[in-house]
């Protein structure tokens, strides 16, 4: 998979967590934020009727540079935003996300691709390029190398930017599903260490 400068290996990529969701799975590796989650035959399904991130978020915090490897579709009649986070972290106090990565799916009001920087959302990137399906099964891999943010739908390149100011990747490690007033599912989760080689990159002459 190529990125500007670096060529990403997926099955070279260690991995770090992958588990078939099941109750006991939810209970003991999962803590609920917002929304309603439930696991079933290997899906983890999340739904929030409301105009605001409902998160589940693994315990467990995976710092450094991550990559989510994952099967997602939005369960119909729902059409729209399917979420995730990492290099995230949750304030307690406030009970919101905090520091963290966003990526997206049919997402920000207009059916985007997209990815936000939070919490101050002054890092925003979106592109309505994908021809997205409702209720169909896509793969997504997305994460960061270094502040290097990229998000891979069912093999293909769709968006990728560089952080200017990297989130801190050994302070802040909470990785999240999200529900945003929609329906969604989650199965073959992965959370991986991105393999990446760096790439020389140059135009041959074409005349």
């Amino acid at each position: 998979m190529r990125l500007l400068h670096k060529e990403l290996n997926v099955e070279k990529s260690e991995i770090l967590y992958h588990k078939e969701f099941t109750d006991e799975v939810l209970d003991r590796d999962f803590e609920i934020k917002g929304g309603k989650w439930v696991a079933e035959n290997g899906w983890l399904t999340g739904e929030n009727p409301e105009n605001c991130p409902g998160m589940i978020l693994l315990r467990k915090n995976f710092s450094g540079n991550v990559m989510l490897d994952f099967e997602a579709a939005t369960v119909l009649p729902c059409t729209h935003d399917i979420n995730v986070m990492w290099n995230g972290s949750w304030n307690e106090e406030k009970n919101m996300r905090d520091v963290a990565y966003v990526a997206g799916i049919q997402g920000w009001w207009h059916g985007k691709v997209g990815f936000e920087k939070s919490p101050e959302y002054k890092l925003n990137v979106a592109t309505q390029i994908f021809d997205f399906q409702p209720g169909k099964i896509y793969r997504v891999q997305t994460g960061s190398i270094d502040g290097h943010i990229f998000v891979v739908i069912d093999g293909r390149l769709v968006l990728e930017v560089t952080d200017p100011d990297p989130i801190d990747s050994s302070k802040y490690g909470r990785i999240g599903f999200e529900a945003y007033c929609s329906k969604l599912r989650f199965r073959n989760f992965y959370v991986r260490r991105p393999y990446w080689e760096r790439t020389e990159e140059k135009y041959i002459p074409e005349f």
